[in-house]
């Protein structure tokens, strides 16, 4: 028998058996395709050493017209911006207190004991909150360098918290600190994850009717922060909550990293909204839009309004005949779950429909028509766009938007939404990774709390591939060397950057479909298989991957563990020429995986070499 090139459909299909998808991709994990070929994918390093505190939803990037490169992050107890790989600790503040309120509000601990405890009546802050201090003098042999900075809070009661620091004390129970004590408490951390609960107020999405009471199951959604930038200026919000204003500032050419502001109390505010569920910027009108907000002129929350600055006031929110304040009210979809700047409209999804919303430039200033109902979102981040089509994941499908609605073909619909965790779907992001052509999506799987999994879209190749890793945050912005992401435990990475899970090896492997040998009946002796492998890009001296033949003569049958017919591994490097075997069956899979450090592989054409070897 002459040599037979074991060739593959790209892609990866689980909504057929594995003998069905004959020719094709079965399992993978942490590959992709690039020219119809199987690669292992780019890997990542840590961008800065030190965790973020909380879990990071999301991050937003932009360039002043100053040149500074600011990323801002947003997680479940902190804000931050990052320039340089300096972390600036921006949570807003919810109140300060001063002097003489503070006056010598401190005391330390035993000796050699590196916890601080402080006296405020009524502080009102919870466990992981953090409070900046400042003013404060040495006392106790802590030094003052130790105690004016942004410190988490460890312990509370009603009137006492404390915290620690590096510095250990020199004299036991000594209250200190000073007169001229400034402490400014963050706003109260939120939640990791989803929790479900019941109890009047408890949360303001409710699983039944909007606003029920204390018998209706209600819910206590995860912190999710939103960020655009108006100008040189950041705007960010909760999700469901309040709208904070950063102001760019300098001091000596330098921006100043001072936390934002509640809108509604900035000098010069009109009735901004006290709630929204997201805020974004249409760009080139320069207006500031709350999709889901309390009315104008009263505090009930409206899970269907919409409401809009004036143009290039994002202060002004009273609509007068002389300015372009004002708002709508989308007519059905029980409420808006998140919006999309896209090309000349803004993507509005409530719980069943999309709306198209349109500066129309007259008096109505933003007019809304309906895409379609009966469509879902699955998550306020499940969406991304590239090449000016919008993708996005709902409860049970993906679908795209170029102009026109259509559900996105996918051979892995059964392997992800009947292996998906609905309890934790507000924590599924997806963003692009336009290096390769791909959207990417990140969820919880069945069993876990925390997103675990991944499933990518090819949108050249039109190809769909997935696997396993713990991303909580994910952005690929043109204004950064690489895409950056969050894990859930805090770490900050650099994408695609070297070909390892930062310092450990990153595991890869694609796995075929059984192909039959020769008709689905004959067996076949396999004798040996001439590999075909890249290892472009490789950082180790002598890089290699295992190839697996996995012999097998039914579909429903085990692979073949006999010692005459095994299961046959070998390891191939850069210098294998061939590789002889003894494999005897019906059909075999294919494996190709890598799991040492520095390895990087493109599968080419492998070929093997069998006879007919009769019927059984």
């Amino acid at each position: 028998m002459s040599l037979q090139k074991l060739l593959y459909k790209p892609g990866l299909n689980r909504d057929l058996t594995n003998y069905m998808n004959e020719g094709g991709w079965y399992e993978c994990d942490k590959i992709r395709f690039l020219s119809g070929s199987p690669q292992k994918m780019g890997g990542w390093a840590k961008y800065i050493p030190s965790p973020l505190l909380g879990v990071c939803r999301q991050m937003f990037n932009y360039v002043t017209s100053f040149d500074d490169n600011i990323m801002f992050l947003g997680t479940s107890s902190r804000v931050y911006a990052e320039a340089g790989t300096v972390l600036y600790d921006i949570t807003p503040l919810r109140v300060i207190f001063a002097p003489a309120t503070t006056n010598n509000c401190l005391t330390t601990g035993a000796i050699g004991s590196n916890v601080i405890t402080c006296v405020l009546p009524a502080h009102g802050a919870v466990t992981g909150d953090g409070v900046t201090f400042s003013g404060v003098t040495t006392f106790g042999g802590i030094p003052a360098s130790e105690l004016n900075t942004t410190q988490t809070i460890t312990y509370i009661n009603a009137n006492t918290f404390s915290f620690t620091v590096t510095s250990t004390a020199t004299s036991a129970s000594t209250t200190g600190g000073g007169t001229a004590i400034y402490a400014g408490f963050q706003i109260n951390i939120g939640n990791e994850i989803t929790v479900y609960g019941y109890g009047w107020g408890a949360g303001s999405w409710g699983r039944s009717g909007w606003g029920e009471g204390a018998s209706a199951p209600v819910v206590f959604i995860q912190r999710d922060w939103w960020f655009d930038n108006f100008d040189n200026d950041v705007v960010m919000n909760i999700r469901g909550g309040a709208i904070y204003y950063w102001t760019y500032s300098q001091v000596s050419g330098d921006p100043v990293y001072t936390p934002p502001v509640e809108l509604q109390f900035m000098a010069g505010a009109s009735d901004c909204p006290i709630q929204a569920t997201q805020m974004l910027v249409s760009q080139n009108q320069k207006i500031l839009l709350a999709f889901g907000a309390n009315d104008y002129g009263f505090t009930t929350f409206n899970p269907l309004l919409i409401r809009w600055s004036d143009i290039d006031n994002p202060l002004n929110w009273t609509p007068t005949i002389e300015n372009s304040a004002g708002f709508l009210q989308l007519p059905s979809g029980s409420r808006i779950v998140c919006a999309s700047r896209v090309r000349q409209e803004i993507l509005v999804w409530t719980t069943s429909i999309l709306y198209s919303l349109q500066f129309t430039g007259t008096n109505d200033i933003f007019a809304y028509q309906q895409l379609a109902d009966n469509i879902s979102i699955i998550s306020p981040r499940a969406k991304a766009t590239a090449n000016n089509t919008t993708y996005w994941m709902g409860l049970d499908k993906f679908y795209m938007y170029n102009g026109t609605i259509t559900t996105l073909p996918t051979q892995l619909r059964n392997h992800v939404f009947n292996n998906l965790n609905f309890e934790q779907a507000d924590q599924i992001i997806s963003g692009t990774n336009e290096g390769w052509n791909e959207i990417w999506w990140f969820y919880p799987s069945a069993n876990s709390n925390q997103n675990d999994s991944y499933v990518i879209w090819n949108h050249v190749e039109l190809v769909w591939y997935y696997g396993t890793i713990d991303r909580s945050a994910w952005i690929d912005s043109p204004l950064r060397q690489y895409p950056q992401s969050v894990r859930t435990d805090g770490y900050y990475y650099n994408q695609e950057q070297g070909c390892d899970d930062d310092t450990l090896p990153m595991a890869s492997y694609i796995i075929s479909s059984d192909t039959d040998l020769q008709d689905g009946e004959h067996l076949m002796l396999i004798k040996r298989i001439i590999p075909d492998v890249d290892f472009s890009g490789s950082t180790a001296a002598n890089p290699e991957v295992l190839i697996t033949m996995r012999p097998r003569n039914f579909p429903g049958g085990a692979y073949q563990s006999e010692p005459s017919e095994p299961v046959i591994q070998t390891a191939v490097n850069q210098y294998t020429d061939q590789v002889f075997l003894r494999a005897r069956a019906r059909q075999m899979g294919f494996k190709i995986e890598s799991v040492n450090l520095g390895v990087k592989w493109q599968l080419g054409a492998p070929r093997i070499d069998g006879r007919p070897d009769g019927i059984r």
